[in-house]
């Protein structure tokens, strides 16, 4: 019983955790590009 607990806890923190990253994504943000091509060069 207490694994199934922990297993419902870990898969509902990865599940926001890939929800906030699309967000993320979607709003523009990204973990590897701020979007300030002043910094990186122009990546998009």
């Amino acid at each position: 019983m207490g694994t199934m607990v922990v297993l419902v806890i870990v898969a509902g923190a990865a599940a926001l955790a890939i929800r906030s990253i699309i967000k993320n994504k979607k709003a523009g943000k990204s973990i590897q590009c701020g979007g300030d091509c002043n910094r990186c060069g122009g990546c998009h």
